[in-house]
């Protein structure tokens, strides 16, 4: 009887692994951690994920010894597949570090996406494009599938040089094509998350696992990369607000502009709209493109290693197979016993090593926004490092933290009557006919204003270092009246990183309105999810039809 094969997973710290592990036992594999140098001449088939910075990653690896056993094993033929910075680093170096140089085990270098023409990160589902055609049966992948991509730097797609040795798929972001897979000899890697891309990820994760994936080295013409075609999708986010209801079970609840009581005043209970893992499953079931978890209950009274929202985390990644964003919680936390302090990017850390994608910051982002403004009116550097997004995206990537939004509208008769705010005209006017508004930031839930607009918050955390937006309106929160336009349109202009159109979704046509209207990269929406009063299937419908790009699911 053979021996089953020994699979290996290569974890420098990036983040994320869990939902690797869990994809490799969802097709029936087990998955072993590299410890030891020794462990290489151990491993069969090795994985190597990776997020964040460059830099960070080729330093883990030398930190921990690693650099020489893996290119040794390499140089052995046996089979390595890199995700992400795991493809990156296998390159010759990157803008990003440009002292820290890469294995090599590729021609070329990885550069910055130009984001004065589009949004950075490239964030979403885009196709991977084989780019030509080999003697050896390749990873099964391609056609009109979509795959979950999300990075700032890539390797330029351009067929020239000793590319067509080694390019496997390309994909084009905008005016840029780049590489989504490279494949040569006993290596393949890709810049997407098969981990994260649903059943198509699964597909080329599990042609890894159970073929020998060997490319001959015949020589073959490759695609020239203006047939590359465009094929980015709109993403759909499902978004689930978890509490702990009176009876201190964890619900999935939803507010109207805010309040989860079925009637507050005489002090109803929460709303509950069903358990937040089971939710979580059929919206990846329905075709959500992304999840996120809002976490409103605090848990002050428990340590943080037991907030019972990392347990949901661990239980949703063993069966949802799509990017997972939680929300709520992640600042600087003291244990009740006073002697444990979780900063922030530990925080993070443990939301990322129990299943978590991305991890959104609210009131922390206003206050780091309110300091930066504040450093700059002093004359000094605004950004110093001590902010949880700078330490978030320095350890994890710019890609894993997301500012939330919780603004309200502020009337005033003109520009003039707020001359330190960002004003605009309104297409909803004021109870006294006011054309004009600002959107005020709020902290705690919505329930304290802060003297900081949304132009003034977004601008000052993409310098920080965050890399999504996801924008709220308290005004529309739970009236089915549609997305805020103006605040939408204003933010888009405002900054160059991705930004999530949430609140006030009602109908299809509120999502292909808001799209059409703003180009926003994403659209979120809950209650009507929740009470399928509007299934996710019926809004991807009916924005395919109405021309706007969206995952079908496999």
């Amino acid at each position: 009887m053979e021996a089953p094969q020994k699979l290996y997973l290569l974890d420098y710290g990036a983040g994320n692994v869990r939902s690797l592990v869990n994809a490799v036992e969802k097709l029936g594999h087990t998955i072993t951690h590299i410890d030891t140098v020794e462990d290489f001449a151990r491993a069969d088939k090795i994985i190597f994920p990776g997020v964040g910075a460059f830099g960070y990653a080729m330093q883990a690896l030398r930190n921990k010894g690693f650099v020489e056993p893996l290119l040794a094993y390499i140089a052995s033929g046996k089979p390595l597949m890199g995700i992400c910075v795991g493809m990156q680093v296998l390159f010759e170096g990157s803008d990003e570090s440009p002292d820290e140089p890469g294995l090599g085990v590729f021609e070329g270098r990885v550069e910055r996406i130009d984001s004065s023409t589009k949004t950075v990160p490239h964030m979403g589902w885009n196709a991977a494009h084989v780019v030509g055609a080999h003697t050896t049966q390749g990873p099964d992948m391609g056609g009109d599938r979509r795959y979950y991509f999300v990075h700032s730097y890539a390797v330029p797609y351009t067929a020239c040089g000793r590319q067509q040795e080694f390019v496997h798929t390309a994909t084009r972001y905008g005016d840029e094509v780049v590489v989504s897979s490279a494949w040569q000899k006993n290596v393949f890697a890709t810049q997407f998350h098969p981990e994260k891309s649903g059943a198509a990820g699964l597909s080329a994760l599990q042609s890894f696992i159970e073929r020998d994936l060997v490319r001959s080295s015949d020589l073959v013409e490759i695609s020239a990369p203006a047939t590359i075609e465009a094929a980015l999708t709109k993403r759909v986010i499902a978004c689930l607000d978890v509490r702990a209801n009176d009876q201190g079970d964890l619900v999935v609840t939803k507010g109207d502009q805010y309040d989860v009581r079925e009637n507050s005043e005489a002090g109803g209970d929460v709303r509950n709209l069903g358990k937040p893992v089971d939710l979580a499953k059929r919206y990846f079931e329905e075709g959500a493109d992304e999840i996120t978890f809002l976490n409103i209950t605090s848990f002050r009274n428990m340590p943080f290693a037991d907030t019972p929202m990392l347990d949901v985390l661990r239980q949703a990644s063993r069966c949802i197979f799509v990017p997972l964003t939680i929300g709520g919680g992640v600042r600087d936390i003291t244990d009740p016993d006073g002697q444990h302090v979780w900063p922030a990017v530990e925080v993070a850390g443990e939301y990322f090593r129990s299943g978590a994608d991305k991890v959104s910051i609210g009131s922390d982002a206003v206050y780091a926004a309110e300091t930066y403004w504040q450093r700059v009116a002093d004359g000094v550097p605004p950004t110093d490092g001590t902010t949880a997004i700078e330490q978030i995206a320095s350890r994890y990537g710019q890609q894993a933290v997301v500012i939330s939004v919780d603004p309200r509208r502020v009337y005033v008769r003109s520009p003039s009557d707020a001359p330190s705010h960002h004003v605009i005209a309104t297409s909803t006017p004021g109870p006294q006919g006011e054309a004009f508004c600002w959107y005020q930031c709020t902290v705690k839930g919505g329930r304290e204003p802060r003297d900081i607009d949304v132009r003034q918050l977004v601008t000052a955390c993409e310098a920080l270092g965050a890399g999504e937006v996801l924008l709220n309106c308290m005004d529309r929160d739970g009236t089915n009246s549609g997305y805020e336009t103006d605040l939408v349109a204003d933010t888009k202009a405002a900054v160059t990183i991705p930004v999530i159109a949430s609140s006030g979704a009602g109908r299809v046509e509120h999502f292909s309105d808001i799209v059409d209207r703003t180009d926003v990269d994403a659209v979120l929406a809950a209650g009507i999810f929740h009470r399928r009063e509007v299934p996710i299937a019926d809004v991807k419908r009916h924005m395919a039809e109405h021309g706007i790009p969206t995952r079908t699911v496999e």
